[in-house]
């Protein structure tokens, strides 16, 4: 992985014609969004985190399933530099953005060609009668008050599949374009780390992250806070 400065990443992204972003928890810390696995994170001190999370929980334990997916809420975050630069560069390029991240701020900055590679926690809806409920609702109560089916949110837990279209929508977006950008992210979850392997072999890959990352092929790598970085990016120069 060879180390490059702020400009040398701004005129890769300047040259690229296509460009796909696969973004992670780093993205939205800024924001005022946790991560999970660092020490001021979500999983940090809590037992048996991926259980919380899983669909075993959510079936045998709803209640303790519904009071951890409480706190994953952040309803007043606002997108930060990050979200909002690359909705801009999506006006310009030909732009993709596959994400981890299921607090929504991608879509709340208005971001084209989106692909929520684990679903967003705004999106919920009843397990008994598949209606669309709100996520004010959820937050407020997990039963559905027409039904009383129960209320989730739309992301992948543990133990469930990803969904189909976002695993090709991810993969097409990856295979087509001339520049990746990995960014906020350890780049170890599978299969989301596993999109790399479908880039062309000609695809440039630059990481904007404040830790290196393993990857099997060659990448540029700035490090840096990524929020320093996008905001520094002048879209009309592009």
């Amino acid at each position: 992985m060879q180390t490059i400065d702020e400009t040398k990443a701004r005129t890769l992204i300047k040259q690229a014609e296509q460009i796909t972003f696969l973004t992670g928890a780093g993205v939205s810390t800024a924001s005022g969004i946790p991560d999970y696995r660092s020490l001021s994170g979500i999983y940090h001190g809590i037992e048996r985190p991926e259980y919380l999370l899983s669909q075993t929980c959510m079936h045998e334990e709803p209640e303790k399933f519904y009071s951890f997916v409480q706190t994953l809420y952040h309803p007043d975050a606002k997108p930060n530099s990050i979200h909002l630069k690359i909705a801009n560069i999506a006006k310009i390029k030909n732009t993709w953005v596959i994400s981890q991240n299921i607090d929504g701020l991608h879509a709340k900055a208005k971001t084209q060609q989106l692909v929520n590679f684990h679903g967003n926690l705004y999106d919920c809806y009843c397990r008994k009668c598949g209606q669309a409920v709100s996520a004010e609702a959820y937050l407020v109560s997990d039963h559905h008050e027409q039904c009383g089916g129960q209320i989730r949110p739309n992301i992948v837990l543990y133990e469930e599949g990803l969904d189909e279209q976002a695993i090709t929508m991810s993969i097409e977006a990856v295979a087509k374009t001339d520049l990746i950008v990995i960014v906020g992210t350890s780049f170890q979850v599978h299969p989301f780390c596993d999109l790399i392997h479908y880039a062309k072999a000609t695809a440039t890959v630059l990481v904007i992250n404040q830790t290196p990352i393993h990857l099997n092929r060659e990448a540029y790598f700035l490090k840096e806070d990524a929020v320093k970085v996008f905001e520094n990016i002048v879209t009309e120069e592009l």
